[in-house]
């Protein structure tokens, strides 16, 4: 019997919707034969890999502009053709050609529209669209015109509801995180937190980096930072701190390890994309968020505040006074938080994708 053939769509605009079609294929490529793709750098490479560097950099440096920008994509009509998405719909149409899939899944917002379009001189697949997002969902994604809505958590089922979503549209999966999640021990709610153990994910604000490193350590703390693709930017900075604070401080640059990472250690310090936060979930790490991206990432902060598991610290003395909250009273609000966490991680949660869209193949 021939495999059935899964096309995963995905873009460059953050981590979360490539992260997402990664762990997925993963867990689809076991039985299925499965391509990931990004239209858009298909159909303009040259001017996909300056929007993604814009989007970089607005987000980084200048988080308000982005904050406008995204609030008018909410009033963007995609069911019309858009000009500047013309070489990516003219990609995907080739893709669909050569590749002939049997259901399509998509991890950014924009694809289903196309898709329909597509469809109106071709064979129709089903398509499962995956929302990287939690609570605060955009209108181009409750918008599309998916068969199928995969979100990371209930109170996103909910709101989607409350956008008039019908409910059996909707199915609760997760935010797909790396199956390595589901494999590797986390720290309990009992374990020791002296040194209380700070994993810190920098953004390129590189002014900011030291202050940061030096607020978690006016603690009794070990901190491991993740430079990342930031690292020759930032790492003589970093490098500062460590030599300022002896055998306290770990610099990684690139690191496959950040699954280890997270379950190793007490808390993280990160922003607030819709994987960092997932994965931190995942590892059952509490978090603290440095930076965020006005519009997308709200909804990720309002998660991790319902859960009562993480909160806002924008900037190096509210990092300092969270932590000190964390670990007073012999560490009761951060026992509380891993407690919590338990309660609500789903570290499998590639796997419950993939086996929802497995099951929504023709056929199956």
């Amino acid at each position: 019997m021939d495999k059935a053939r899964i096309l995963i769509l995905s873009a460059s605009f953050g981590d979360g919707h490539n992260t997402a079609a990664h762990h997925l294929a993963q867990a689809l490529s076991r039985r299925n034969t499965v391509r990931i793709a990004d239209p858009c750098d298909l159909g303009s490479p040259r001017t996909n890999r300056f929007l993604c560097k814009i989007y970089r950099e607005v987000t980084t440096y200048t988080p308000w502009l982005w904050a406008l920008i995204y609030r008018s994509t909410d009033r963007q009509d995609f069911t019309k053709p858009l000009p500047l998405l013309k070489p990516t719909e003219d990609a995907l149409g080739i893709l669909l050609d050569e590749f002939l899939p049997d259901l399509i899944v998509c991890t950014y917002p924009i694809y289903p529209y196309i898709l329909k379009r597509l469809f109106e001189i071709r064979k129709k697949v089903p398509i499962v669209t995956v929302i990287t997002d939690s609570i605060e969902i955009n209108a181009a994604w409750t918008r599309s015109p998916s068969d199928h809505l995969l979100v990371t958590d209930n109170h996103t089922r909910e709101s989607l509801i409350t956008q008039k979503i019908a409910p059996e549209k909707i199915t609760i999966t997760g935010f797909p995180v790396s199956p390595r999640f589901g494999e590797l021990p986390k720290l309990t709610s009992d374990a020791h937190i002296s040194p209380f153990k700070v994993l810190y994910f920098p953004t390129s604000r590189s002014p900011n980096v030291r202050k940061i490193m030096r607020s978690v350590l006016e603690h009794d703390t070990h901190i491991t930072v993740v430079l990342g693709h930031n690292v020759r930017r930032l790492y003589r900075k970093a490098h500062e701190i460590k030599q300022e604070y002896p055998h306290r401080v770990t610099l990684k640059g690139w690191s496959k390890k950040v699954p280890d990472l997270l379950c190793s250690h007490h808390l993280v310090v990160g922003k607030a994309g819709g994987a960092t936060v997932h994965e931190a979930l995942a590892a059952q790490c509490p978090m603290l968020i440095h930076h965020i991206v006005p519009g997308q990432e709200e909804g990720n902060i309002e998660l991790l505040e319902r859960l009562e598991v993480g909160r806002p610290a924008t900037d190096p003395q509210k990092i300092s006074d969270a932590i000190g909250r964390l670990l007073g009273n012999k560490g009761a609000l951060w026992r509380q938080q891993k407690t919590n966490l338990l309660a609500h991680a789903i570290p499998d949660s590639a796997a419950n994708a993939a086996k929802f869209i497995e099951s929504k193949l023709p056929d199956s």
